[in-house]
């Protein structure tokens, strides 16, 4: 199962439009938008409920749904536009309620984190209305996924220069969407 996990707070979002054609290419998706999830960052309460419950080995609360359905997916697109040399902050609160140990990561006897994810590649899909610089978006991601998800691959798919006076947006993203089709996957 691919999940879609998708950030982008805008309606006929250019990032969503992106990560569509490339879920059209994989085949069957679960989506969580999750800027529209009842997600909420972690609080003093929230953080001591959650570590007595993993300290229990119990994760049958409903706090730990985000992270088994990311734990078990085979193949994750992250969709979440350039904002202000990152992403939208829902996808922060996304990353920190999926962080669990025992689903997502483990400590392992170096007493690193290890990932337990089962996907094998992660694409991260986004747009810029200048230029992109990955390395406060993209780099991040792939840094959690590839060193404490165990998450052995990950794309980046990015179109920008979106909203300068001399771009044609339309063009811009047409030719990323035919990109995309001829990817090999």
């Amino acid at each position: 199962m691919t999940l879609y996990v998708k950030s982008c707070p805008r309606e006929e979002s250019r990032t969503d439009i992106l990560a569509k054609a490339l879920l059209e290419r994989l085949g069957e998706y679960e989506e969580i938008d999750v800027v529209n999830e009842d997600l909420h960052p972690l609080n003093k309460d929230a953080l001591s409920f959650r570590e007595a419950m993993i300290a229990q080995g119990n994760y049958s609360n409903p706090m730990f749904q985000y992270a088994k359905q990311f734990a078990f997916a085979d193949t994750i697109v992250i969709a979440a536009p350039f904002w202000d040399l990152s992403f939208p902050t829902a996808l922060k609160t996304y990353i920190e309620n999926i962080y669990v140990t025992g689903l997502v990561t483990q400590c392992g006897e170096d007493e690193r984190p290890h990932g337990m994810c089962k996907a094998n590649k992660l694409y991260y899909v986004t747009t810029a209305g200048g230029p992109y610089d990955p390395s406060y978006s993209y780099e991040y991601i792939k840094a959690l996924a590839t060193e404490h998800f165990g998450i052995k691959e990950c794309e980046l798919i990015y179109a920008d220069m979106l909203d300068l006076d001399s771009s044609d947006p339309e063009k811009i993203i047409s030719d990323k969407i035919s990109e995309i089709q001829a990817m090999t996957l």
